[in-house]
């Protein structure tokens, strides 16, 4: 391209192609000085290279010298084009100005090789990282490293090995505050039907202890996953909001952030986080932290610093975020900053760049967070539910976490299935009260707060449970139950001709309460085999109305894996598990 300006000096398209390769190169002064040649050697440069020349002025850090070739040459020709071009001077001059004396370091050699590394995942205690490698360039996978405390740096990270990785690429992995939960998007997913399944969709994988193996990942169903894109994922702190990038329908234009609730034992059908967050840019990677309204996220819809720029919003309400701030610089910078995540005591970040180039050779880096912005500090409550008689864990039992002071809800948790195991973060700046519930033992009421005898934020709160006392009325009784082939939500005819012999002699007594509890065995993941116990007994529970069983009449719920009749040490045994159970009883 050089050559072709030795040959044709005053020739505006081969300055025009050696700028633009420089300045998507990310080495914008050279960018600079190819432009501003350009201007003064080919008819009319000054005019013709203007916008390129600016930019690249911008990006190069000269806001001053941007802004005056913008006032030069603004036209009403592209005015939107032009005022976008001094927005970013005007912000670009103000981030310089008011920027961090420390600048991001690098996580050392051991991390960042010559291949990029981006999505950065921190387990709770910060000493485990996983991230996301593009060994060559095009094969993504999953990778961990361990921080040496006695050296104080990290050792050299290693892949993560199948489940989950695969021959596909796997990206953006989510790492739950618990450690049982990882979620990820993977390519490739197209399904029989061509439709079905999206190119990038969203999947699933659970360990039952921290140190145990991944199970193998599972697709998120149609309510999430689309012929659209849909990945980054980044699970709220109480399991029950996953935020993900989305291009589908509805949204604000390009990328958009979207939100799914876990409620009643079902992920339901996401909602765009709104004009807050999401711009007619692309609004990628985000972010939700401990504290639960404090969402970090990258974004190049908005005036910054160039390329892709980290943002930061807070919660308004349920539905509503503020207006997204931009971190400023250092942390941004005219190259691509993305994939960050927030180290648990609210003060520092971990994130990718490619500031170092070439473009698109990402590293991790950490800095702390600029005043105003960090998180509301938390605290961990942790322990384990056992029986109090026999001293047996009790996995799958239900935990809400209340303001003590207003009684409203804040979380809902169930203690892990592998080991009954629980870690909630939660906010240190109000008191709780703690509710715990299990199929087949009473209730139990507990209350704590992060105070001056608790300086270090951690509490543990391991939950005894006795053993109901309760006794069955003489007319309870179970009177039939369904089974169900693996992820199968269906009644056969015969399982409908079951249903209408054992409630026929109970159509006209109006006493009557009818229980329908759905079970699973325990392949797959516990919050997946929650929505589709739920599923099967919703469904259970329409066939009984259609019978005539009044509808007020029928207590419909899923309890996922949380009453095993048998060992899943066989496929009979499993399903037997795999079941419904319709229960009568007359008070």
């Amino acid at each position: 391209m050089s050559r072709s300006i030795t040959k044709a000096p005053k020739s505006p398209a081969g300055y025009s192609q050696l700028g633009e390769w420089y300045f998507e190169q990310h080495h914008f002064g050279e960018a600079v000085k190819v432009f501003a040649e350009a201007s003064v050697k080919c008819p009319n440069g000054g005019k013709l290279f203007a916008k390129p020349l600016a930019r690249s002025l911008l990006y190069a850090g000269m806001a001053d010298s941007g802004l005056q070739v913008i006032a030069r040459y603004a036209n009403n020709k592209d005015t939107a084009g032009w005022n976008a071009l001094r927005r970013q001077a005007l912000f670009i001059k103000k981030a310089m100005l008011n920027s961090q004396a420390q600048l991001p370091a690098s996580l050392g050699p051991y991390i960042n090789g010559k291949y990029p590394d981006v999505f950065p995942s921190l387990s709770a205690d910060s000493t485990t990282l996983y991230f996301t490698r593009r060994v060559k360039n095009m094969d993504e996978d999953f990778y961990v490293a361990h921080y040496d405390t006695s050296c104080k740096e990290w050792l050299a990270g290693e892949n993560m090995g199948a489940p989950p990785n695969t021959i596909d690429n796997e990206s953006a992995q989510f790492i739950s505050a618990d450690g049982h939960y990882l979620f990820f998007c993977r390519s490739d997913n197209r399904s029989e039907n061509g439709w079905a399944e999206g190119g990038y969709d969203l999947f699933m994988a659970y360990r039952i202890a921290y140190d145990s193996n991944w199970t193998i990942p599972q697709f998120f169903g149609g309510t999430i996953n689309t012929p659209d894109y849909e990945g980054m994922p980044s699970l709220s702190p109480d399991n029950r909001e996953l935020y993900f990038v989305s291009d589908r329908a509805g949204g604000y234009g390009g990328l958009d952030i979207w939100v799914s609730k876990f409620e009643d034992n079902l992920w339901q059908l996401p909602v765009n986080a709104g004009p807050g967050i999401n711009t007619a840019g692309d609004e990628t990677a985000p972010y939700i932290c401990y504290d639960n309204k404090t969402l970090f996220f990258t974004s190049n819809g908005r005036p910054g610093m160039g390329g892709t720029d980290i943002y930061e919003s807070r919660r308004i309400n349920d539905t509503t975020w503020a207006t997204a701030v931009n971190l400023g610089y250092p942390i941004n910078t005219a190259c691509d900053e993305e994939s960050e995540w927030i180290v648990t005591d609210g003060t520092k970040m971990i994130f990718g760049s490619d500031r170092q180039g070439p473009a698109g050779n990402f590293d991790l880096y950490e800095t702390k967070l600029p005043e105003g912005l960090t998180p509301d500090p938390v605290g961990y409550l942790k322990g384990i539910v056992f029986d109090s008689i026999s001293k047996a864990k009790l996995n799958s039992a239900t935990i809400y976490l209340m303001n003590a002071k207003t009684g409203d809800t804040i979380y809902q948790f169930r203690s892990n299935r592998g080991d009954a195991s629980f870690l909630i973060p939660v906010s240190t700046k109000i008191p709780y009260a703690m509710h715990t519930t299990m199929i087949g033992y009473t209730e139990v009421m507990d209350t704590f707060a992060f105070d001056k005898q608790h300086p270090e934020a951690q509490l543990e709160r391991n939950v005894s449970m006795l053993p109901s006392d309760y006794v069955k009325p003489i007319f309870d009784s179970l009177i039939a139950v369904i089974h169900f082939d693996i992820n199968k939500v269906e009644l056969t005819d015969s399982d409908n001709v079951l249903l209408g012999r054992a409630i026929e002699p109970f159509l006209l007594d109006k006493g009557l309460t009818i229980y329908v509890n759905g079970f699973t065995d325990n392949t797959g993941t516990p919050m997946l085999n929650d929505e589709l116990s739920t599923k099967r007994a919703n469904m259970v529970s329409h066939a009984l109305t259609a019978i005539g069983i009044e509808e007020l009449s029928i207590i419909a719920k899923g309890w996922g894996e949380a009453k095993m009749i048998a060992p899943n040490d066989t496929e009979e045994n499993q399903r037997k598990n795999r079941r419904v159970e319709i229960r009568l009883r007359r008070e």
